[in-house]
């Protein structure tokens, strides 16, 4: 069975699925790399170097 759950990075939603039969949670990645440009594009506007 597949149970899909939200999961928060940064305070931002990312979507996840939890497949039982391999024992793996899959995250989506659009979700993942909307996140860190936010998180960069935040940074870069403030001054401050993203990594």
């Amino acid at each position: 069975m597949n149970k899909i759950s939200m999961r928060f990075f940064d305070d931002r939603e990312v979507r996840a699925v939890w497949d039982d039969a391999h024992s793996k949670c899959w995250f989506s990645v659009l979700d993942n790399v909307l996140n860190l440009a936010l998180i960069f594009k935040a940074k870069r506007v403030s001054g401050k170097r993203p990594w």
